[in-house]
């Protein structure tokens, strides 16, 4: 993921959970959303009940992929080439 034009991780701590919150360069993290999902992409968008931190660092809302022992490493694929296409789409 990290090297997609464009995208941030949020959340970089060491021993972090196994869940990817993520922005994209000019893209709305509904917008991210809406795209993953007509691919069969579940991920979550929003402030993640984090709305005063997110809104004091000028963060309008993530896309966020949670990952857990059923997924498999074509889930991840599948995810990163989803967010591939909403750069594509997106003309960035």
């Amino acid at each position: 993921m990290s090297d997609i034009a464009g995208l941030r991780i949020v959340g970089t701590a060491k021993e972090k959970a196994a869940i990817l919150s993520f922005t994209l360069d000019g893209v709305h993290a509904h917008d991210i959303g809406t795209i993953l999902d007509s691919q069969g992409v579940a991920i979550r968008v929003g402030h993640h009940c984090a709305m005063p931190v997110m809104q004091r660092f000028g963060v309008p809302a993530t896309a966020r992929a949670s990952f857990a022992l059923y997924n498999t490493r074509e889930d991840v694929d599948t995810l990163v080439a989803g967010v591939r296409e909403v750069r594509s789409i997106f003309g960035r």
